[in-house]
């Protein structure tokens, strides 16, 4: 009866873990790995074929986005997961496929010009449909016997619509061991869903620690409030308010406060302004948030939805799915607010948005969630003077604001008071998907203050349930870096590039100008550039 750590170990994405226990090769998430990851992800130990069966934590994609290629190498087991699990997953996972065809659909026309290989795809759309084929929605807490001798249990944990701790029970020769995953543990108060459900007997926890190290603010923050500033500052001015999200989760909270605003007249002299969600990804997920309204939103959603209110819709509530309707947005001349994604900005048609919007000092770009190192968003967030969109400099003159606080993920106090629920305490606590130094510490946090055996293995990890001892206790694989002098000449060529964007900047201030200075600007420029091309 085996545990074996397989992704996410001292690092945050790529979920993997294997169970090995009454002749069966469980899988539980399996998830891409996305952002700068430190460590190698092992391969599974067993051909895809060989695992009978995936037990699915919730449906983003560090946590289900390499199943379509399980899928594409064989794997012809069940995927079982909760519910709204499933139905987020109908989408995502087609979503990614299309991302990934479309991505070497462009890969490739400029191979081909260049003579390079063919890019192929990580998987396509026919294996994200034939892997949806496999999945098996399960109710929350109903126990289920999955093969003889594997008992499983979803129990709601707060993070994302159908997100789930699973409990499983192994049994062999006769002896039965409780191991428990806990998924991504979600934030108290979020609006909509509930908060997590907590479990109380295990032998062996396997628990994130992404915010080990952190604790929100003490003081709870109104919203509600906060977006009514930014909105009524930016309607006056005349500007529109654009806001980056997530589609999946982060789309439907802020409709959720933005019907509050709405439905209270709170944009005094704004009250009838229209909200557009651009995203045909975060269409569909509204869709699957208001199916699962009764099995998953909180107490607060639920007593709006026995007034006949829905929490999520309300009247001056655009949805925009074709790309004619995106484009139809940017001719409305009144103040709006737009929704629309990618979160950080990298892609999707929220790039449109910030290229109509960007230069405008009475619009505002409100950003409300985290925006990782080296993406656009993140490039806006700190400061960022010019930008490129579409091949065009675009200037930053909008007010850029950030809505602090929002998160999905419960922070040090909340998985302390996640995992101090189990009593008597677990035998062992495995520190998972979180940072390098964050999983070591908040492990260390487990074992001085609240006297748990808790451990952080790296990936390659094996664990003996049966003999409570490591069979092999992983490496800490480094991933290949980049070499000092490839990074620097990197580095070089990220200041030229800012110098010529800069330069054109200036050019274009200048429009209008005096001939004879336009005219020396010019010949310098000339000059220069002979220089450099000899």
């Amino acid at each position: 009866m085996e545990l074996i750590f397989l992704g996410a170990d001292h690092e945050v994405t790529g979920s993997c873990h294997m169970v090995k226990a009454a002749g069966k090769n469980l899988l539980i998430d399996c998830g891409m790995e996305q952002g700068e990851d430190i460590y190698e992800n092992q391969e599974i130990p067993v051909a895809a074929s060989e695992i009978d069966a995936v037990l699915l934590t919730h449906a983003h994609i560090d946590h289900s986005g390499l199943l379509p290629l399980l899928y594409a190498k064989g794997f012809r087991g069940a995927v079982y997961a909760t519910e709204a699990t499933c139905d987020l997953c109908r989408i995502m996972l087609r979503d990614s496929a299309h991302i990934q065809e479309f991505e070497a659909e462009w890969r490739n026309r400029k191979a081909k010009r260049s003579g390079a290989p063919e890019y192929v795809p990580l998987y396509t759309m026919e294996d994200a449909v034939g892997l949806l084929e496999q999945l098996v929605p399960c109710g929350y807490d109903a126990t289920v016997t999955i093969f003889d001798g594997i008992q499983v249990r979803f129990s709601d944990v707060g993070h994302l619509l159908g997100s789930a701790s699973i409990e499983l029970w192994l049994t062999e020769e006769e002896e039965t061991k409780k191991l428990v995953f806990s998924g991504d543990v979600g934030n108290l108060d979020q609006p909509l869903i509930r908060d997590p459900q907590y479990l109380d007997k295990a032998d062996y926890v396997v628990m994130e620690s992404t915010y080990g190290d952190r604790v929100h603010s003490a003081e709870r923050v109104d919203y509600v409030k906060e977006l009514t500033e930014v909105l009524k500052r930016t309607f006056d001015r005349g500007g529109n308010v654009v806001i980056p999200s997530f589609a999946v989760g982060r789309t439907q909270e802020m409709l959720y406060f933005l019907r509050k605003i709405k439905t209270e007249r709170l944009v005094e002299g704004h009250e009838g302004f229209r909200v557009y969600v651009d995203s045909p990804l975060a269409v569909e997920a509204t869709s699957i948030f208001n199916k699962h309204q009764y099995d998953c939103f909180d107490e607060e959603a639920t007593a709006l939805l026995r007034q006949g209110i829905d929490p999520i819709q309300f009247p001056g509530l655009t949805v925009s799915v074709t790309s004619d309707d995106s484009k139809q947005i940017n001719f409305d001349p009144e103040p709006k607010v737009i929704l629309s994604a990618s979160g950080m900005c990298e892609a999707g048609r929220i790039r449109h948005h910030l290229k109509h919007n960007l230069w405008r000092p009475e619009s505002t770009i409100l950003f409300v969630g985290y925006q990782s190192a080296g993406t656009l968003g993140r490039a806006i967030l700190e400061g960022a003077e010019t930008v490129r969109l579409f091949g065009e400099t675009i200037e930053v003159k909008a007010e850029i604001k950030k809505l602090d606080g929002i998160s999905g993920h419960a922070d040090k106090t909340g998985l302390l008071k996640w995992v101090n629920s189990f009593e008597p305490k677990p035998k062992r606590v495995f520190v998972v998907h979180g940072e390098d130094s964050v999983c070591d510490s908040f492990a260390e946090c487990l074992k001085e203050e609240y006297g748990m055996d808790a451990y952080a293995p790296f990936s390659g990890a094996v664990y003996d349930m049966m003999a409570d001892s490591f069979v092999s206790e992983g490496v800490r694989i480094l991933k290949r870096r980049e070499k000092p002098a490839a990074k620097r000449a990197s580095t070089v060529f990220a200041r030229l590039v800012a110098a010529g964007e800069r330069l054109m900047a200036v050019i274009r201030k200048n429009e209008g100008g005096a001939n004879k200075d336009l005219a020396k600007l010019a010949d310098q420029i000339n000059m220069l550039c002979d220089k450099w091309e000899r």
